[in-house]
């Protein structure tokens, strides 16, 4: 049960920062929109990992961090095609990567951990979600 809260509140955060997708808006609209849901649940927001602008590669500027930083962030346009991935830790913000495969990450202090991503579009008119998947 703890499980599934926490994997249901990690994907609405995802759909809690779309609210704020469109022209003239701020990436850190986004990261703030997604960090004030997490935390009225009390989960922490994986900070090492964000997510990021969509092009010729894979990861691109501008970054998308799930939770407010100094800077407000890219203006975004039509035309941009970003990853909002929300990283959410039932326990403390801290992650470590795997020495052992370099690949596998995982709570410092072994609690659960959820993440939702999505890569979207950003329209004239708001947004178009490239890659929604159901998880039901």
């Amino acid at each position: 049960e703890e499980a599934l809260q926490l994997i249901e509140v990690t994907k609405q955060s995802f759909f809690e920062g779309l609210k704020f997708v469109k022209p003239n808006n701020r990436v850190s609209d986004i990261s703030g929109a997604i960090e004030d849901y997490v935390s009225s649940f009390g989960y922490s927001i994986v900070k090492e990992y964000t997510g990021h602008g969509i092009g010729r590669d894979l990861h691109e500027d501008p970054e998308v961090p799930n939770y407010r930083t100094n800077r407000r962030g890219h203006r975004l346009a039509a035309g941009m095609a970003i990853a909002i991935e929300p990283m959410v830790n039932a326990g403390g913000f801290e992650v470590r990567q795997s020495a052992r495969d370099g690949w596998t990450v995982y709570t410092l202090d072994g609690s659960l951990s959820a993440h939702y991503e999505n890569t979207i579009a950003i329209t004239e008119n708001g947004v178009e979600i490239l890659t929604l998947t159901d998880m039901n």
